[in-house]
């Protein structure tokens, strides 16, 4: 069973990934996504959307083995794909659309609550509430100190990354948020000292986030385990 539903959710990842490459170039211009293209959109870029299928294939299939068993799957598998189209948009535009970041905190909260229900485990949903609420507020007091290094899109989001880490364990929320913060940290340390950015260039910091999100959604026990001794 565990396999068929790896393999199948393996392959909507794939249609889905397939199918975000619109979305990706359309939201940030403000078009709708269902339609013919705008006489002025860029031609398509298959290498691109090549990668996005086969990373949300993988991301689905992960998301498969790790939720098996528990009605909590279909929201980690909206929050994938969702994650996979927000980094690819804050790479290339540095922007985090509310087109997409309103409608996944609506989803999520949704299938979690229906999820949580389903699964007799209304408290995992209180704890992922209360860790989205804390998540908003320190990246929101961190946005104030500093606004050019921490955007506003990124504190939007940080809310929704809270509930799904926090609805797992206090322990994987904190670490999904601190490997957003490291991913960050270490990679633009390379790209500073290799020059592909300079010190006052900006990176965008959604990509890491999602990336820190997803490695403790799908590992976090793991490391979790790892760093107790257990």
């Amino acid at each position: 069973m565990t396999v068929v539903l790896v393999v199948g959710c393996s392959m909507l990842g794939l249609v889905v990934g397939w199918l975000l490459d619109p979305v990706i170039t359309r939201v940030p211009r403000r078009e709708p996504v269902l339609g013919p293209p705008a006489a002025d959109e860029p031609p398509p870029r298959p290498a691109r959307r090549l990668a996005v299928a086969i990373l949300t294939a993988a991301l689905f299939g992960g998301m498969a083995a790790r939720f098996v068993g528990s009605w909590a799957l279909p929201a980690y598998l909206v929050l994938a794909a969702a994650l996979v189209a927000l980094a690819v948009i804050d790479l290339e535009t540095y922007l985090l659309p509310n087109r997409i970041v309103y409608p996944l905190t609506v989803a999520t909260i949704v299938l979690l609550g229906l999820g949580a229900l389903a699964d007799d485990d209304l408290d995992a949903l209180g704890r992922g509430l209360s860790a989205a609420a804390i998540a908003f507020m320190v990246f929101f007091v961190l946005h104030l100190v500093s606004p050019r290094s921490m955007g506003f899109g990124d504190v939007k989001l940080s809310f929704t990354l809270g509930l799904a880490l926090g609805y797992l364990s206090w322990g994987e929320m904190i670490l999904g948020l601190f490997l957003g913060f490291l991913y960050g940290a270490v990679i633009g340390l390379v790209l500073i000292a290799t020059k592909v950015r300079g010190r006052s260039q900006a990176v965008p910091f959604g990509p890491f986030l999602a990336a820190g999100t997803i490695t403790a959604i799908l590992v976090g026990t793991s490391i979790l385990d790892w760093y107790r001794g257990s």
